[in-house]
């Protein structure tokens, strides 16, 4: 069967309008003008860039401190990691799963993830197809919740501010932290799953 693609039919991102192309090229949607592509222009380019940025974010968010805290004992640096043991050494170990799992083990999940659907992409591969969008749906859902690591540290703040117990900051970690998650979003919505299925056309093609 006939992809859509193969059929030269675009919807439009715009008002969802059913469109019949030109045979290879672009054009403008008749109802509401906007441009129409068979396929995201420049999408596996853009996300390898995405991408690339937030691997090379990745490290800095977990070494660097992601909070300081200036009490009359001294002044406190602590990472995402160093957080987690103590969490787990003063018996709140449910907590330190939850900031393990959201803060370090799925941006992790998720550039693996990206980086795989990019090279299946980028090499055209034709291999389970099916499930390969599944990952993608599953990249699309959980990337929210790897803001949970920040949020937990301006509760902290807000809390700690407000009872004037210590004074607490965000680190660069934090910063670092945050664009991975962002630029991970980002390449993430860059992404065209459709392109995980062309291969696949062109193998029943021939």
């Amino acid at each position: 069967m006939n992809s859509a693609a193969a059929r030269n039919l675009c919807l439009c991102h715009g008002c969802g309008l059913l469109v019949r192309l030109p045979p290879r090229e672009a054009g403008v949607c008749p109802r509401c003008a906007a441009p129409l592509h068979l396929r995201r222009p420049a999408a596996l380019q853009r996300c390898w860039a995405l991408l690339l940025a937030a691997m090379i974010s990745y490290l800095p968010a977990n070494l660097l401190p992601i909070m300081e805290t200036t009490a009359l004992t001294g002044v406190q640096r602590d990472t995402i990691m160093s957080g987690v043991v103590y969490l787990w050494n003063n018996d709140s170990w449910p907590l330190a799963l939850v900031v393990f799992t959201a803060s370090v083990l799925v941006p992790l999940l998720k550039i693996l993830a990206l980086l795989l659907l990019l090279c299946s992409v980028q090499w055209r591969w034709s291999w389970a197809p099916r499930q390969r969008t599944r990952l993608y749906r599953m990249i699309e859902v959980i990337g929210p919740w790897s803001m949970l690591d920040i949020f937990v540290v301006a509760l902290m703040v807000a809390l700690v501010q407000w009872q004037s117990l210590a004074s607490i900051k965000a680190g660069p970690g934090a910063i670092a932290f945050g664009a991975v998650v962002v630029l991970t979003m980002l390449a993430a919505m860059s992404f065209d799953p459709r392109m995980i299925w062309d291969p696949v056309e062109e193998h029943d093609e021939q």
